[in-house]
């Protein structure tokens, strides 16, 4: 059920499921750690990317609020365990793992750690930790998968959302169209929260508009002036029938010859007739949009059609007149954030991983980012918790969730959208540029290098 006092309630899924959400791998390695006495062994692990898909010179952390609602309902039930015990998988798990499964009331999680995170719609760059997970091994353990899962789609969905919105500026709309395209109906929903709190105007999602506080936005199809062609009469009069029930709504004008479309709506412009808007999802798009701007003066012209960052930028230097756009599948697909879990630290012990080209950083970490006098990133320094800043330099990781108890509620995308606009405006233009970005602006603390240097010493 939605819950209005929750910006981000529905957008999940059910609760009571969450304990069974995971990799195998995750319940068969706490049955281990169980068996061998490490299972209460305090454990950090940090959630991060190794490198930025190609051609990104940033990235949009978000998830977090997903992330801090299966956190605190994290759970098992007894058919949960049942199921568990019936494949046969366990049968020769200690009773201690079961005891660790245990049913608990509603409102109890099995996780009774600390998160660190920083906060969403915050710029982040590779080895810098979206979050930090600090609890009893086994829970650190089990809870990486569903992490990964919430924050690396809506971290890639975000990053290229505010990519986008950098192309096309502040004034020129932005559309969510993804809904069909998504690899589920639930990532459908974190698509569009991710979307809109990193720049977008409106999403066509309804279900996500209406839990999020938003109006959904969209136009129409082909299959509705093809059907009223057929059934009806023409495509003129299929636009008047719309019309009459949408009076503001985009007109779809390329189910059969745009060009011939734009000549018709040019004569009921001139007997007085006001056409708000119209949609081109094929074709030239850059002769066909011009052809509207002359013929059509004030309707506004929205593109669609598997466009990109790439395929905009080639829009707007050929000429092409739009006011907005609607994106989908390059949206909610494409190349993915390769987030990954690692433990960092075990019962106080620093630990890295140095297989070639998948090397981790050890120790708990801090992200110290500095802003030059014009209020420009000038650099971020990856350091050690136990660090202070240095002049100037600001922590990014805040606790969120401290002994189990949340200290931090999920905020609105309502409050996360300004904070992208603002990280995202106060990068260099180098960084921002969507062919052949900048290298990432990271330098790691010297405490930092020395126990890197240290924990190789000792492998």
């Amino acid at each position: 059920m939605f819950n209005e006092s929750d910006p981000c309630s529905g957008l999940l899924p059910q609760a009571d499921r969450y304990g069974l959400l995971t990799d195998l791998y995750q319940l068969t390695m706490t049955a281990c750690y169980c068996g061998e006495g490490l299972d209460q062994r305090w454990a950090s692990f940090e959630l991060f990317t190794r490198r930025l898909p190609d051609h990104y010179g940033y990235t949009i952390a978000m998830g977090l609020a997903q992330a801090v609602d299966y956190l605190q309902n994290l759970r098992f039930t007894a058919a949960d365990q049942e199921w568990l015990k019936s494949t046969g998988i366990f049968s020769h798990a200690p009773d201690r793992f079961w005891s660790l499964l245990a049913p608990l009331t509603e409102g109890e999680s099995l996780f009774t750690g600390t998160l660190w995170a920083v906060p969403e719609g915050t710029v982040v760059f590779p080895h810098e930790p979206l979050l930090r997970i600090e609890a009893p091994l086994w829970q650190a353990q089990l809870v990486e998968t569903y992490l990964l899962n919430t924050l690396n789609y809506q971290t890639l969905i975000a990053t290229r959302a505010a990519r986008l919105r950098s192309v096309v500026g502040t004034e020129v709309q932005l559309l969510e169209f993804g809904t069909r395209r998504a690899f589920s109906p639930q990532g459908a929903l974190w698509a569009a929260r991710a979307a809109l709190a990193a720049g977008f105007s409106a999403t066509s999602n309804v279900l996500a508009a209406q839990q999020l506080g938003q109006v959904p936005s969209g136009t129409m199809a082909h299959a509705l002036v093809m059907a009223l062609v057929a059934l009806a009469g023409d495509e003129d009069q299929a636009f008047q029938s719309f019309h009459r029930y949408f009076p503001g709504a985009a007109l779809l004008i390329d189910t059969y010859d745009p060009g011939a479309a734009i000549d018709r709506l040019a004569q009921r412009v001139k007997a007085g007739e006001k056409i708000p808007a119209v949609r081109l999802d094929s074709g030239d798009l850059v002769s066909l949009s011009q052809k509207v701007r002359a013929s059509l003066p004030g309707t506004k012209v929205l593109a669609s059609g598997d466009l990109d960052e790439g395929e905009i930028l080639a829009l707007q230097k050929a000429g092409a007149a739009l006011d907005g756009y609607g994106i989908g599948t390059k949206l909610v697909t494409g190349n993915p954030f390769n987030g990954i879990y690692k433990l960092v630290d075990i019962d106080g012990i620093p630990v890295m991983k140095e297989s070639s080209g998948k090397m981790t950083y050890p120790g708990r970490k801090q992200i110290f980012r500095r802003y030059d006098s014009a209020g420009m990133l000038h650099s971020d320094r990856l350091g050690l918790m136990a660090e202070t800043p240095e002049p100037g330099e600001s922590p990014l990781l805040e606790t969120v969730i401290k002994d189990g108890k949340c200290l931090k509620l999920p905020e609105s995308i309502q409050t996360i959208a300004p904070r992208v606009s603002q990280n995202v405006a106060r990068l260099p233009h180098t960084l921002r540029q969507v062919h052949q970005p900048a290298p990432p602006p990271v330098q790691l603390s010297q405490a930092l290098t020395t126990l890197i240097e240290k924990t190789r010493r000792s492998l």
